[in-house]
């Protein structure tokens, strides 16, 4: 690692940096061996080239953080985020290419991971902050503000082994961010404690960010990236597929990760058709996005008008019928995204027997590019009639709309195939609420 001499707004400049490590344990102790001794008689190590079974973990990755800036590090397990990381905190050296860090570094890894169980919080604290590079008079002084951050006072002075892995963790996070880094490197670390400790994480990480210091955050939440980091790296395999503006970043990465797992071509789900004696009185046969000609949609896109269709078929009439849509975002952390009734918006269903079509009118989709799984449900009260467990679909990027929660404008209609008459509806009548 090389700190920066020139530019002093540049904090981190990673320069065509590889890493390689082995799969076979013999086998890497064995090159472990003969590294250091190559490294002791003078020779050269060819870090360039792979030698039976090892594997590049990264490969000429390169991005630049100046003082401030807030990046993201995207990408599926084992796409080499927190090797980045380890190698920027200096933990390992890079096989190949240059890490140069201006100022102090505290690494959000592992909270709590650094800690001796034998030892007290007190002494803990000491050390750890030691180690970040305070001397014993600046943790003096910042002492009693760790303490109370971490919210542990009645046991600061028994052992951490004694501690729960929430104590621990907050201690941990108390004692980085009180160092007043130039660098900050979090690596999934705000996901542990409850609810209130992250909400002092968010806002102390706020404090930390308008005095200067820079972060490199790793989330498998493509919200919290959005809402955070300017700019985003997204790795896949230890290769850095894009570098640059986040939206952008996140968009590919949403799109390769949709594109991975989940065949849209065809864009609607069919379901088996149940005979009448095992009915509950309607069932749902098939699930769609469809434009407002009718044409069915292979996927949806961000910011224009889409039409999710429910498919049923009746075998009586319902007046009062209610269909539940829950749909879950599963690229982040499967977390509820976006919950309608038709129930709740007031709208009753009127069901008549035969073959009929619900939609939900969208005059545009407010999901964000992305993977996402849709639990629907129809039923009249508390009588469940049928329920499509997961329909998985796919929002293609068009415009981003939105970087936070929203409500999504909608309208219900209920379309009778077999009804007599013409279908009623105002002519333009699309967007209501």
């Amino acid at each position: 690692m090389i700190n920066i001499k020139d530019d002093s707004e540049l904090l981190i400049s990673v320069e065509e940096v590889s890493k390689k490590f082995c799969r076979n344990l013999k086998r890497s102790l064995l090159y472990g061996v003969q590294d250091i001794c190559t490294e002791l008689t003078g020779g050269s190590r060819n870090g360039n080239s792979l030698r039976p079974k090892e594997f590049w973990a990264l490969k000429d990755v390169s991005f630049q953080l100046r003082r401030g800036e807030a990046l993201g590090l995207v990408g599926a397990n084992g796409a080499g985020k927190s090797t980045l990381l380890r190698i920027i905190s200096g933990l390992i050296n890079p096989d190949t290419g240059t890490v140069k860090v201006r100022g102090r570094l505290a690494p959000l890894i592992a909270l709590g991971a650094g800690f001796n169980p034998v030892l007290t919080g007190r002494e803990n604290i000491y050390a750890n902050m030691s180690i970040l590079g305070l001397s014993t008079k600046e943790i003096e002084k910042r002492f009693a503000d760790v303490v109370d951050f971490a919210g542990i006072e009645d046991a600061i002075d028994a052992p951490v082994q004694t501690y729960s892995s929430g104590m621990a963790a907050r201690l941990g996070f108390a004692c980085a961010v009180h160092i007043e880094p130039d660098i900050l490197l979090i690596d999934e670390v705000l996901a542990v404690g409850d609810i209130n400790f992250r909400v002092k994480c968010y806002q102390r990480l706020a404090k930390l960010r308008e005095a200067g210091t820079a972060f490199v955050l790793v989330s498998h939440n493509p919200h919290v990236v959005l809402n955070v980091c300017e700019n985003s790296v997204y790795l896949a395999k230890g290769e850095l597929i894009k570098y640059g503006e986040t939206e952008a970043v996140i968009r590919q990465y949403e799109e390769d990760l949709s594109l991975a797992g989940v065949d849209t071509s065809l864009g609607m789900m069919f379901l088996p058709e149940k005979p009448e004696s095992e009915s509950l009185g309607i069932d749902i046969v098939s699930v769609c996005f469809k434009d407002e000609h009718g044409n069915i949609l292979a996927a949806p896109r961000c910011g224009e008008l889409a039409y999710l269709c429910v498919e049923c078929k009746a075998y009586k009439q319902v007046d009062h019928a209610n269909l539940g849509i829950s749909i879950t975002a599963l690229s982040g952390q499967n977390e509820r995204i976006l919950y309608i009734t038709s129930a709740s918006d007031h709208e009753p269903l009127q069901i008549l027997p035969g073959r009929l079509e619900i939609q939900m009118q969208m005059p545009y989709c407010c999901l964000l590019p992305g993977l996402y799984s849709a639990k629907i449900y129809i039923k009249e009260g508390v009588c469940s009639f049928d329920i499509v467990e997961s329909f998985r679909f796919m929002v293609k990027a068009s415009k981003i709309t939105s970087r936070s929660l929203f409500y999504q404008p909608r309208k219900w209609e209920v379309i009778n195939h077999k009804a007599e008459g013409k279908r009623q509806r105002e002519e333009g009548n699309i967007y209501q609420g």
